[in-house]
């Protein structure tokens, strides 16, 4: 009875031991190439670089394009020198065709047709050859508390007739209502400070840039009056 304890024993003790047997231990591997695990997980890190590049692709698909600087008045010259670069998402291509990309060569000889504000884009069809012009510049006095306090050059304004102190014009002169628009969308090529116009007069000097018809038109209404009262009204 004692021998088959101690043999029951001596067989504990050699598993315990690692003895013939005992289990054998397993190890970790590395796998090798031919592991279809390693070549899903390639292929899951392509997949995300590919869409990733991808998003941040489109994340951008602003247009650079031309912009004015500073703001400028019906006639003035335009050249590189007074546009800034500004990146721009346009909906349409058709869109895009109506300005001047940053990367295009700016026509020579080129004028303003109307008055833009700084950081406008420049459209193609605001400007056109200089020899085309026919803008003509067309003084105005007008009370100060009649023109806006932002109006400056470049604005696009109206100007309306408010009231006279006397009509000295012969027959057949037109006579205007007050309240009449006698200019409408004309640009302000200039408006100098108050103190270097009419300070005096509590008037205040603008210069229109105005075509030929508009300058008859103007004369026509105002020409006649004593004192004309004028109120500008600025667009935008």
């Amino acid at each position: 009875m004692t021998s088959g304890r101690s043999g029951l024993h001596d067989v504990a003790v050699s598993r315990n031991l690692g003895g013939p047997d005992a289990p054998s231990a397993t190890r970790a591997t590395t796998p090798g190439w031919r592991d279809p695990r390693l070549w899903i997980g390639i292929a899951i890190v392509a997949v995300s670089v590919v869409t990733g590049a991808r998003l941040l692709g489109s994340a951008d698909d602003s247009v650079a394009v031309w912009a004015v600087e500073a703001d400028m008045g019906t006639g003035d010259a335009v050249t590189a020198d007074d546009l800034v670069v500004r990146r721009v998402r346009f909906g349409e291509d058709e869109h895009l065709a109506t300005y001047f990309r940053a990367g295009d060569e700016l026509p020579a000889d080129l004028q303003l047709r109307h008055g833009v504000g700084a950081g406008e884009l420049l459209a193609r069809d605001a400007v056109g050859p200089a020899s085309e012009g026919d803008t003509l510049q067309l003084p105005v006095a007008v009370d100060t508390a009649l023109v806006p306090p932002s109006v400056r050059s470049g604005a696009i304004v109206d100007v309306y007739l408010t009231g006279s102190s006397e009509e000295r014009g012969g027959a057949g002169a037109e006579t205007p209502d007050r309240g009449e628009a006698v200019l409408t969308g004309v640009a302000v090529i200039d408006a100098p400070p108050l103190d270097e116009s009419f300070a005096v007069s509590g008037k205040q000097q603008l210069v229109l840039g105005v075509s030929a018809e508009d300058a008859a038109r103007f004369f026509e209404l105002v020409g006649p009056l004593d004192d004309p009262a004028l109120t500008v009204v600025r667009r935008g």
